[in-house]
């Protein structure tokens, strides 16, 4: 009988070990490297890495390689030699932009151009995936599956696993109840669940909706500071609240409560793109900083949760035409866009604005 992970599993494994500051291992067509999340590494993880000959390399994104005016060599990461002298400070300041402002002469930065990138790639993929920053160190190694094994390392195989990285967990419906909400006493809540055992997703269900016509529908992404803290850096908390009251008052609808935070990026890099745009920069230029692109949401989920509960065809609340459109391309029919215009103040206004002019939002 056997007990061992299966890929989805041992790429979750990963992900909480990169979240830890323990290297995985990974490989592919005969290469392999020790890859360490450069948000989570620690001192003594870096000397035990130096410990070898082997020239260390940081995997970033093009996009922060933009930033580092870094060449880049793929068309989405960056390979950087690490200095032997450098330490822990300058890693974590190529992956980090909290003082480019302070410190902008950060190189030249000498990039990899010979070689395969697969293994920094999946790297950098993973370390979002894990919702740290997108920035990776790798030893290269030999023998990784041997390597990791005699060091009780999560090995990964890229072969089968490098798409698998990039693609979406299927979701499974875990339990639903009925809870009354001031805006409807008929309401209902749905929890789902991703199978390779990411964050649940929910469907809030009012009323008891006609699976046969349109359905009153909201795909809204968590926002902790929006949604429970009334911050005022976004529309996030009134969209929400407007949303649930407007299904309320029509007797029906599903809200649905997506744990995307931050545009996909998470709680902890979203308070660092706030922290940029204190220093003056917009939202889009933030995220790039950072090293994301403008957006890392994946709205299929809401497609996904939508078919599950029995639906085909909604009116959707959004101002974000790519909500409408992936919608369209997942089956989903789109009868009609409601606006969903609330929540402008002074604190917001120029993100708004940037939404609109970058995002492509209809405001």
């Amino acid at each position: 009988m056997q007990f061992a992970p299966n890929l989805s599993e041992r790429l979750a494994r990963a992900r909480a070990d990169l979240r830890m500051g323990l290297p995985v291992v990974m490989s592919k067509s005969g290469e392999s490297a020790l890859v360490v999340s450069a948000e989570t590494l620690s001192a003594e993880m870096l000397a035990k890495l130096r410990a070898s000959d082997t020239e260390l390399l940081l995997a970033i994104t093009t996009r922060r390689a933009e930033t580092l005016k870094a060449r880049a060599y793929d068309s989405n990461v960056a390979r950087v030699r690490v200095p032997a002298d450098t330490d822990i400070n300058w890693i974590h300041s190529i992956a980090d932009p909290a003082d480019d402002l302070a410190s902008p002469m950060k190189g030249p930065l000498n990039t990899l151009r010979e070689g395969a990138s697969c293994i920094a790639r999946s790297a950098v993929s993973l370390a979002k995936a894990a919702r740290l920053l997108p920035a990776a160190v790798m030893l290269p190694i030999e023998n990784g599956a041997e390597f990791a094994a005699s060091n009780d390392l999560t090995y990964i195989a890229l072969e089968n696993a490098e798409a698998e990285i990039l693609s979406r967990s299927p979701l499974s419906a875990v339990a639903a109840a009925r809870v009354p909400l001031e805006v409807s006493e008929a309401g209902r809540l749905h929890v789902f669940r991703p199978e390779d055992g990411g964050e649940e997703h929910y469907a809030i269900e009012i009323g008891r909706p006609d699976r046969s016509k349109p359905v009153l529908c909201r795909l809204h992404s968590a926002c902790f500071t929006g949604d429970l803290m009334g911050s005022l850096k976004c529309d996030c908390g009134p969209q929400l609240r407007a949303a649930l009251a407007q299904m309320g008052h029509e007797g029906a609808g599903v809200l649905l409560y997506l744990n995307q935070e931050g545009r996909g990026i998470g709680l902890a890099n979203k308070m660092r793109a706030y922290s940029l745009q204190d220093q003056g920069f917009d939202t889009v230029e933030a995220n790039h900083r950072l090293g994301f692109e403008d957006d890392e949401r994946d709205f299929r989920l809401g497609a996904e949760i939508l078919k599950e509960l029995g639906f085909s065809s909604v009116n959707l609340m959004t101002n974000n035409p790519a909500k409408v459109a992936m919608m369209e391309a997942t089956g989903i029919s789109v009868d009609t866009r409601v606006p969903l215009k609330v929540g402008e103040n002074a604190h917001n206004r120029a993100y708004l604005a940037t939404k609109a002019a970058k995002s492509g939002h209809i405001l």
